[in-house]
């Protein structure tokens, strides 16, 4: 026969499991925090790979690239706004200004949305003419890869 004192769970047993429940989540939700808007970036940069592609087949048809945003509507991608394309999951909206005199075409940006607003590492991402991939705030190479 247990005696009262052996039967159930103390506090104090209670609130060690819960400190290490709390120190376990404080470790590991920033790492996969970055793992979610690194696999969100994938949606910005097939947005802007789409809409390179599709600048190329405008450029083959009318000798010209689509240089304002007002424009998009133009390479039939979808979900086109007053602001900007928007991506499908909405995490990126894509602009497009004229390119420079070196390229001679346009660049198109991704600039992150919502939740993903807070991807700092990579800030918004862009692509030229000559297929020149970068990041407004982090390493090119990281952030598309």
């Amino acid at each position: 026969m247990k005696g009262p004192r052996e039967a159930g769970v103390t506090l104090i047993e209670l609130m060690i499991v819960v400190a290490i429940a709390a120190i376990l989540a404080a470790v590991t939700y920033p790492g996969y925090r970055q793992y979610i808007l690194r696999a969100n970036r994938t949606e910005g940069q097939a947005l802007l790979l789409d809409a390179a592609a599709r600048q190329e087949r405008y450029f083959a048809q009318n000798s010209r690239y689509v240089v304002a945003t007002g424009e998009l509507a133009s390479l039939g991608l979808p979900r086109v706004g007053a602001k900007g394309a928007a991506s499908p999951g909405g995490w990126y909206l894509l602009t497009v200004e004229p390119g420079t005199e070196a390229d001679g075409g346009y660049r198109l940006t991704a600039t992150p949305q919502g939740a993903q607003a807070q991807d700092l590492h990579c800030a918004a991402l862009s692509l030229n003419t000559l297929g020149e991939q970068r990041s407004t705030a982090g390493e090119t190479a990281d952030c598309w890869r």
